[in-house]
């Protein structure tokens, strides 16, 4: 896709938590359930994929009254398509094996 950024463990993570419902929007704190990435790393990680496209987000509004509303994210198309491409490059490398094993095993 052109543009690649170094990813890490935990990047890697988020993104195979993202392409499991690529068309849904996902809070921050399902992802970091999903994914066990402690808050402190993952919003930062969200940003910088934000920033670069490849996340769409939105606020919800507050289900409870007197509770701020809540920020949600998805893969952008070109960010799914991305991911995908991204995924495999990493799997063809040893880290991408290690992060695939320690995710299915």
């Amino acid at each position: 896709m052109g543009l690649r950024i170094r990813l890490s463990r935990q990047t890697i993570e988020i993104l195979q938590a993202l392409l499991l419902r690529p068309g849904h929007w996902q809070h921050g704190y399902a992802i970091s359930k999903t994914t066990g990435i402690a808050s402190g790393t993952l919003y930062p990680i969200l940003m910088r994929l934000e920033k670069l496209g490849w996340l769409e987000t939105s606020w919800e509004d507050a289900r409870v009254p007197g509770r701020p509303p809540r920020h949600r994210y998805r893969l952008s198309p070109n960010g799914h398509e991305w991911a995908k491409e991204e995924l495999q490059a990493a799997r063809e490398t040893k880290f991408g094996k290690v992060a695939a094993r320690e995710a299915h095993g």
